[in-house]
């Protein structure tokens, strides 16, 4: 071995070392890493930031914002909840998120079958107090299991039939893979819906600020419109879309007031609804009803912007001007060009309606305005911001257009008729120019640790190529290859591309490991198949790292999970890969 590839192994494995230890952040590491590669001469000064123009990024930031806008809609909540119904214990929902999750893979990339089920996740893990963690990776592992039944679910599979057309052949098409795709994925998913229980119980998601200072009681008020989806329904119909967790204080209809409606009552068009409970819930009952929030048509911006108002929360400070009187009594609207959307005061359950509150120290308010203007008004009225922090009361829904644009984004992924990340990439885009997700919430969800960590990582990675150090292990490979039977040759290249995945992109193994395999069976005289269909499965299924794949790398923020996490699940679910692709391959694919 050469100075050049002794150090870049060296590198890799002290940077594998340092994820393992856990004491620096990942994205750390991978900064870390990414300049001592420079600074030993295996990365060009030059090419030291060419990872963040990778495909690699592009898709994973695009495909977080395609998954904000789809949670947004719920589009996929609605369809999931008809299937999950009475399905509240984790038992049963693993197995079923796992499943979806694979079968919409083999239609669609998978990192974009997992995006769009992320929100699902999610909110089957609020609504039950679990933690997401319980869910994420073996989604993550199933959307690999699921891309490996058909061409397009995976980009290996796309490298490897274009290796086989260069090598003298035909293409592998669409459906090539499924025979032994689809039996390694359904066993992998079985395995998956109770190898679950392997993760560590005591995993918790990075939790936001939102989270931390979640305000549970807030009272605000909406109108039944006469095209609203409640009018002529029961105050039963307005709980269920929130769950359970939304509560009216009391229907004002004609002058009277109806305090604590039974269940059975009915709602008509032009009763005003007092609605108490926390902001996303209040969100999803007010567009799902169909409900005109009260003070939110009165405007503050532009309507054609892009993120065209900003909604706030503040406390009411103990100077503030506000204090002893009711937006009603100052014209809050008329003086300060704000709307007050909702109020919260611990230890106080309100009756009365928003307008009439007489104002506390120490009340949270919601205060919509213009996104300039909003922090002075706030200042001139004694308002402290609570934080800077999203909060979707009065947001609005655009489900329509956010259903059309994600079934064009499937359909030109399952076509192939453009490349993955401008796909991707054209979503997040027309997404946020639709305000089918605010400006605001699409950076929010934009993971930028994640990103960073893959910006870096991939020309530490790469330099294992440009140093040679990838082709003189392929030598060694082919040495050992040579003197074996044909089902462990087969068996050695599967093993040998599911391990260099982790350190190479799954496209780089692929370009890399599909000669060798080809090479062995020619000099070995089998039918190259059995070999690039091993190279393309182990090179999709990478369950031990969390870098070796965009869908690991997703789901290790959110599910709050270190590095030496991926391989209590991903071992056990390799070895079984391992043993049922082999011979599958050769009953398919038969060595001669």
């Amino acid at each position: 071995m050469t100075q050049q590839q002794i150090l870049s192994v060296l590198l890799v494995a002290g940077m594998m070392g340092a994820f393992l230890w856990g004491r620096l952040r990942y994205d750390v590491v991978a900064m870390l890493a990414l300049l001592a590669a420079v600074a030993l001469g295996l990365v060009p000064a030059a090419e030291a930031f060419k990872g963040f123009s990778d495909d690699i990024v592009i898709i994973v930031g695009s495909a977080l914002v395609l998954s904000a806008a789809v949670a947004r809609s719920r589009i996929i909540e609605r369809v999931f909840s008809k299937l999950s119904s009475g399905t509240a214990s984790t038992q049963l929902q693993v197995p079923l998120l796992v499943f979806t999750v694979a079968i919409m893979s083999a239609i669609i990339k998978n990192i974009g079958a997992l995006a769009m089920m992320l929100p699902i996740a999610y909110q089957l893990a609020r609504k039950d107090g679990k933690s997401p963690s319980v869910f994420l990776m073996p989604m993550a592992f199933a959307s690999l299991l699921g891309g490996i039944v058909t061409l397009v679910g995976t980009s290996p599979n796309v490298i490897v039939a274009r290796v086989r057309e260069e090598l003298g052949g035909k293409p592998f098409h669409m459906f090539d893979f499924a025979p032994v795709g689809i039996v390694v994925a359904l066993a992998g998913c079985a395995f998956l819906s109770v190898g679950y229980r392997l993760l560590p119980r005591d995993r918790r998601g990075a939790v936001s600020l939102d989270q931390a200072i979640e305000i549970k009681d807030y009272l605000t008020e909406a109108k039944v419109g006469p095209k609203s989806a409640l009018a002529g329904k029961t105050v039963d119909a307005l709980k269920a879309i929130g769950g359970g967790n939304v509560e009216i204080v009391q229907i004002l209809r004609d002058e009277r007031r109806v305090k604590a409606p039974l269940p059975d009552a009915g709602l008509r068009a032009g009763d005003i609804l007092l609605l108490r409970g926390d902001a996303a819930v209040l969100e999803r009952v007010v567009a799902e009803g169909g409900l005109d929030l009260i003070g939110k048509d009165r405007p503050t911006q532009k309507d054609d912007a892009l993120d065209p108002d900003r909604i706030a929360e503040a406390i009411v400070g103990p100077d503030s001007v506000v204090i002893g009187q009711s937006a009603g009594d100052m014209a809050l609207h008329a003086r300060f060009g704000v709307n007050m959307l909702a109020i919260s005061r611990a230890g106080e359950r309100f009756s009365q309606r928003l307008r009439d509150i007489r104002l506390r120290a120490g009340d949270i308010v919601v205060i919509q305005g213009d996104e300039k203007l909003l922090p002075e008004k706030l200042s001139e009225m004694g308002l402290l911001p609570l934080a800077d922090r999203l909060v979707p009361l009065g947001s609005t829904r655009r489900v329509v257009l956010t259903v059309a644009i994600t079934l064009a984004t499937v359909a030109t992924l399952a076509a192939g008729l453009a490349p993955v990340p401008l796909v991707f990439f054209a979503a997040a885009v027309l997404l946020i120019t639709f305000r089918c997700v605010p400006l605001r919430e699409a950076y929010r969800n934009i993971d930028a640790p994640i990103l960073l960590m893959l910006a870096a990582l991939i020309p530490v990675s790469d330099s294992l190529r440009t140093t040679g150090t990838t082709e003189l292990f392929a030598s060694w490979l082919a040495t050992i290859g040579a003197g074996l039977p044909g089902w462990a040759a087969v068996a050695l290249i599967l093993v040998a591309a599911m391990a260099v995945t982790p350190f190479l992109n799954n496209a780089a193994t692929v370009l890399v490991m599909a000669p060798i395999g080809a090479g062995f069976a020619r000099n070995l005289g089998y039918n190259p198949d059995a070999f690039l269909m091993a190279v393309a499965i182990g090179a999709a299924c990478d369950f031990l790292t969390p870098i070796g794949h965009q869908c690991n790398t997703l789901v290790m923020g959110p599910g709050g999970y270190r590095f030496s996490d991926y391989a209590r699940l991903g071992a056990p679910l390799s070895l079984i890969v391992i043993l049922l692709a082999v011979p599958m391959i050769l009953l398919v694919w038969p060595l001669r």
